[in-house]
């Protein structure tokens, strides 16, 4: 991996790449704090995550404008952690960033990027709409000023509907304002400085509220002391990484498919070539050890704050750097201001990117492509919702595997290939009985792993009292490997024909199948009947044919 600072950025560009740079740094500060409170941790290690993690990575990225920061599926984990348990839980937050880097790292050197296509996207889709929703129900406590009681999300939500007189008014007022002006604000110009806009209107608007109502709204100045400086930096607590091992898997995960996308849809500088998904992973992982060095929590590939930088004009990956430097910018010089952001509004803000990240025709597309596909997506939501996220996340990769090996082994076909008298082969259903003193070539289609072995047996051709004298072919090419249940298949098959004095051939085109063979061994084989195929479509299954009709022949 190869790290050119000379290709970060260009004279021609500088004017537009420092606009874009400011644009997400200004932006970036209530969004920090915002991601710090959705994972019920200091908001200040949201915002310097966002600082740290994104200045950390965009060293090593492949993708030029790929924005590492605090994502709302990543808050979402780190608040079902469970941190509160350890005895210096903000050491347990870094700590955890820190260990969820290093898997991240491990993972993007072993190039787990190959390995993101295979998650379903009916999995991704009820994980993802889960996420959503649950950042709506976690920010009503704080957008509503009630504190609810409960075990989970789900709990707390019944608890503060039932609790309705118990709302604050002020608050109620603070988060609609910060609502009503992020969606006026969507369909103009000012779009990307709409989160800004709209944080700092409702916390004036809460501030004035204090003058005239008795329960004036939370600030963060309540929550927290919000320094003057830059942090300090910190070491992991080694006693906390057992106990973090599977969040800080389930956080590289989610990290790793939603750096995948940002990879995917976000394009590269121009001249530069195709972003490396294993790359962008080790990326993300340095952004999380240096996240969870100076008091940070997990970050990840971020697609709004990807898709911000590009919309703005980013020309290279220096405006990535712009945007550290107006953050830090801001936590050196309006730290006060800083202080008087309103709970509320920050509420507010999480609740429209909750609902955002909802998508009912993403849904709808998965609900048409059948049954299954829907049941695995709605498992996945209801997981999401009911038990903590990073169980969630492991138990919608177990049903991605499921869904994989379901419709693999579903996929499977067997089909009878006939051999006319002038050479040509045409392909049919094959027979429900073999027939006495004929030739069968049959035809195997999918995947050959354990799961399939029932279905192709029950897709064999039946062995009947009147299947004497007659030859099976088996043709397995562009097979190269197969389980060890389909090899028990081949052995009863062939022993039931040895009973009706029948034969069974094999036709193999792929050298690894033959050595799989001849190493568990196929007693009821006889090594004359498998044959190995070349690189001559159809030559060997016709040489095998031909030797099956003289032996069919010689039995007459």
């Amino acid at each position: 991996m190869r790290i050119a600072p000379r290709r970060w950025f260009s004279r021609k560009t500088l004017g537009k790449d420092l606009a874009a740079g400011a644009v997400l740094g200004v932006e970036s500060v209530p969004d920090g704090l915002a991601a710090g409170l959705l994972a019920g941790v200091n908001p200040l290690a949201g915002l310097y995550a966002y600082l740290f993690g994104m200045v950390g990575a965009a060293f090593f990225t492949s993708s030029s404008f790929m924005a590492v920061q605090a994502t709302g599926a990543m808050a979402l984990v780190v608040a079902d952690a469970d941190l509160e348990s350890r005895a210096d839980p903000d050491r347990a937050l870094y700590t955890l960033a820190m260990l969820s880097g290093a898997a991240m790292i491990v993972a993007g050197l072993l190039r787990a990027g190959r390995l993101v296509r295979f998650v379903p996207t009916a999995v991704m889709t009820g994980f993802v709409t889960a996420v959503g929703v649950n950042i709506v129900l976690g920010q009503l406590s704080n957008f509503t000023g009630y504190q609810a009681r409960g075990d989970n999300r789900l709990a707390r939500t019944v608890d503060t509907l039932f609790h309705v007189p118990q709302w604050s008014l002020s608050a109620l007022i603070v988060g609609a304002i910060c609502i009503l002006i992020i969606m006026c604000l969507q369909p103009t110009r000012l779009r990307s400085l709409g989160l800004v806009a709209a944080v700092i209107v409702a916390s004036i608007c809460g501030m004035m509220l204090a003058l005239w109502v008795d329960t004036p709204v939370a600030f963060l100045r309540d929550v927290v002391d919000v320094p003057r400086g830059l942090p300090t930096p910190v070491l992991p607590e080694i006693d906390d990484v057992i106990y973090l091992i599977v969040p800080a898997c389930s956080l590289a995960f989610v990290g790793i498919v939603q750096g995948a996308g940002v990879s995917a849809s976000i394009p590269t500088a121009a001249g530069r070539p195709r972003a490396d998904p294993s790359r962008d992973i080790i990326g993300q992982g340095v952004g999380n050890v240096v996240s969870g060095l100076f008091r940070g929590m997990p970050v990840g590939g971020s697609m709004s704050a990807s898709a911000l930088i590009v919309t703005a004009g980013a020309k290279t990956r220096l405006a990535l750097f712009v945007a550290g430097a107006v953050m830090a910018l801001v936590v050196l010089v309006a730290s006060d201001l800083v202080a008087y952001v309103a709970m509320p509004a920050l509420a507010g803000l999480l609740i429209v990117v909750g609902i955002s990240a909802i998508k009912p025709a993403r849904v709808y597309s998965v609900v048409k492509t059948g049954p299954l596909q829907t049941a695995v997506m709605a498992v996945t939501f209801a997981l999401t919702l009911l038990i903590p996220l990073q169980f969630a996340v492991l138990a919608g990769v177990g049903l991605g595997i499921i869904l994989f090996v379901a419709q693999a082994s579903n996929r499977v076909r067997v089909r009878e290939v006939r051999i006319s008298a002038d050479g040509r082969m045409r392909e049919m259903d094959p027979p429900p009985v073999i027939p006495p003193s004929d030739v069968v070539i049959l035809q195997p289609y999918g995947s050959l792993f354990f799961a399939s072995a029932p279905i192709v047996e029950r897709q064999l051709p039946a062995v009947g009292q009147g299947s004497r004298h007659s030859v099976v072919i088996i043709r397995l090419r562009g097979t190269d490997q197969i389980g060890l249940a389909h090899l028990d298949v081949l052995q009863r098959y062939a022993r039931m024909l040895a009973d009706s004095d029948s034969v069974l051939k094999l036709v193999v085109s792929e050298r690894r199948l033959l050595q799989q063979i001849d190493a568990v061994g196929l007693t009821e084989i006889r090594a004359d009947d498998i044959y190995r195929g070349d690189q001559w479509i159809g030559r060997t299954l016709r040489r095998a044919y031909a030797d099956a009709q003289r032996w069919v022949a010689e039995q007459g």
